[in-house]
């Protein structure tokens, strides 16, 4: 008798990973969010050179376009965009820019997105932040040396309202640093 053995596939594994940086992230993503993410990812390791490109152009150029091609390039602007600022932060430093500038592009690629055909791309616009928090904590769940610095995760939260970046920085404060822990305790966290 032989038995079966079933591996697990690239999708369960995925959303696995997602599920753990959800719970790590202490974010609960409704399925529709989880599920776009979760493709998101996998559509990712099949093309990495999407957080190469200079999205910026890519957004301005997605206005001469129309119809099905615009749509498709203001969806990938908005994936570049969510990819970028959660999982490779650092790529923002290295151009200069805030990873509020690629939150800021990325929904409004969306909602661009939205206000043309509807569809759930307001939902991704308006959670933009939430899935960008639970990629931030898969990138630290095998390695905290991947937290973002103390000063990048306040300029995030200061520009975004993100609850991750907020833990990082009280986590950060509490060691010491320069950043008054009274004023964090006082913020206001319900961006």
């Amino acid at each position: 008798m032989t038995s079966l053995v079933l591996e697990p596939t690239s999708t369960a594994l995925w959303q696995a990973l997602v599920s753990d940086a959800e719970a790590a992230a202490n974010r609960q993503l409704d399925e529709t969010l989880e599920s776009y993410l979760v493709l998101t990812l996998m559509r990712f390791t099949q093309r990495p050179e999407l957080v190469s490109s200079v999205m910026a152009l890519e957004f301005l150029d997605s206005a001469q376009k129309a119809g099905q091609q615009q749509h498709a390039q203001l969806r990938d602007v908005g994936d570049k965009c969510l990819l970028v600022s959660g999982l490779f932060p650092q790529n923002a430093k290295r151009r200069l820019v805030s990873i509020g500038y690629f939150v800021n592009m990325g929904r409004s690629a969306y909602q661009q997105l939205h206000d043309k055909i509807h569809g759930f791309y307001g939902q991704l616009a308006a959670d933009f932040i939430p899935m960008m928090d639970v990629l931030h904590a898969m990138r630290e769940l095998n390695d905290q040396s991947q937290h973002i610095d103390l000063l990048d995760a306040f300029e995030l939260w200061e520009e975004t309202g993100s609850q991750h970046a907020l833990e990082r920085v009280k986590d950060g404060s509490s060691g010491g640093h320069m950043i008054k822990r009274d004023w964090i305790d006082g913020a206001d966290t319900s961006h």
